[in-house]
């Protein structure tokens, strides 16, 4: 009897295609590896990046945001929303088109800088791609969000809402000329608050486990009005910063967005089972962003200290860390396997946690050396993350399921 042959990667029946979040949590762990090396490699040989419209630092504020960090919101936003409502998975066919704009949107950015007419044209096709990519998001998950009785998760909706405007105007200022960099900083800011708004959906899950297996006797909450400060301040300072950089008024408006958050850990306080490793990964993910507000402030209101280093604070230690932790959970969970228990889950964090204070600490101790080696604890990390989650999220179910059910709730 013949054995029949495995489906092949570009067929909807390719184990790649059962859940939503698998292609592009992969394309997420792949770009969080590649973007760093090249991006090392510039600083430590000179190597070049590719050229682009804006320049080498736009390239590398542009990939991270909507090549590493885009992919990784659209698995998560494609597998947590019908989670979250109740509502069918989202179709094969569907993943696979939307997958087809994010590798538009490589093609189109890497290639802006081509000699004219060219450059122009896959500028464009890097626009159309990236926009059409997060307008695809909303309409796939606004009908869902719409049939939940409760409409309790619209904030996602207009988050991405949000990030299409702003990779509009980024698109638009490049093809003006210009690096576009304040439309980027306003996108990481929009990142901030995506954070804060679905870690509170998934720490109550994480959390209270920790508290059950430690029989604490006590229960965590995500009290909404901690997170609506957070969310708020987070907004206000990155308007302000937007439209008026460098000002005094942005620099207080970042030291507000620091206390919110570290009001937001108050919550987090629930004794011993808080230093699990689950609860502490996520845990970190705040006082990385408090601190990064925190230290922006303190650079906006003295006038003489760079603020890179609490940007970067909140894009390595803050995004880079969720996601991260984002894929170790929800990457092994939807693909019907337990948390992954093993040591190189907490050393991955640890080299996070070092990229993002070797990063933060360039301007003034190490500078192009410390920057290299931030870079490097951050590709050692994903590259970890892809050797272990990799072969997870591209091959079958061990339980012989389909879809995106949990560990024994596969049919």
């Amino acid at each position: 009897m013949l054995t029949p042959s495995p489906p092949r990667l570009l067929s909807p029946a390719h184990p790649l295609w059962y859940c939503a979040m698998r292609p592009f949590f992969l394309l997420s762990a792949i770009s969080a590896v590649g973007l760093l090396a090249l991006w090392i490699g510039m600083l430590a040989t000179g190597w070049p990046v590719p050229a682009v419209a804006g320049g080498p630092l736009a390239w590398h504020a542009h990939e991270m945001l909507f090549g590493f960090a885009l992919a990784a919101v659209a698995g998560f936003v494609l597998t947590a929303v019908p989670e979250f409502t109740s509502a069918p998975e989202v179709p094969a066919g569907r993943v696979r088109l939307l997958v087809a704009l994010w590798l538009l949107g490589r093609l189109g950015f890497w290639s802006s800088g081509l000699p004219a007419p060219w450059g122009g044209a896959m500028l464009l096709l890097a626009a159309v791609a990236h926009i059409g990519l997060l307008l695809g998001l909303v309409i796939t998950i606004a009908p869902l969000l719409w049939a939940d009785p409760g409409r309790r998760h619209f904030s996602f909706l207009w988050a991405l809402l949000g990030w299409a405007g702003l990779a509009a105007g980024f698109y638009i200022e490049a093809w003006q000329g210009g690096a576009g960099l304040r439309w980027l900083n306003a996108v990481q800011g929009l990142l901030a608050v995506l954070i804060v708004v679905s870690m509170s959906r998934i720490s109550m899950r994480i959390v209270n486990r920790a508290i059950e297996e430690a029989d604490a006797g006590t229960t965590y909450l995500a009290r909404p009005p901690r997170r609506h400060l957070a969310t708020l301040c987070i907004v206000l300072y990155s308007t302000v910063e937007f439209f008026f950089p460098g000002t005094r008024a942005a620099g207080w408006l970042a030291l507000a967005a620091a206390a919110a958050l570290f009001h937001l850990q108050g919550d987090w306080h629930v004794g011993r089972p808080l230093l699990r490793r689950w609860p502490l990964m996520l845990y970190l993910v705040y006082v990385f962003m408090a601190l990064g507000y925190a230290l922006t402030g303190i650079a906006l209101l003295s006038g003489d200290a760079p603020t890179s280093a609490g940007k970067h604070l909140i894009a390595v230690g803050g995004i880079g860390l969720s996601i991260y932790a984002a894929m170790c959970i929800a990457g092994r969970s939807h693909c019907g396997l337990a948390f992954d228990d093993r040591p190189w889950v907490p050393l991955g964090a640890a080299l996070l946690a070092c990229a993002a204070l070797l990063r933060a600490a360039a301007p003034w101790f190490g500078g192009t050396h410390a920057m290299t080696a931030a870079g490097a604890c951050w590709a050692v990390a994903f590259a970890l993350l892809l050797f272990r989650l990799g072969p997870v999220l591209y091959g079958p179910r061990s339980d012989g399921g389909h879809g995106c059910a949990g560990p024994g709730e596969a049919a």
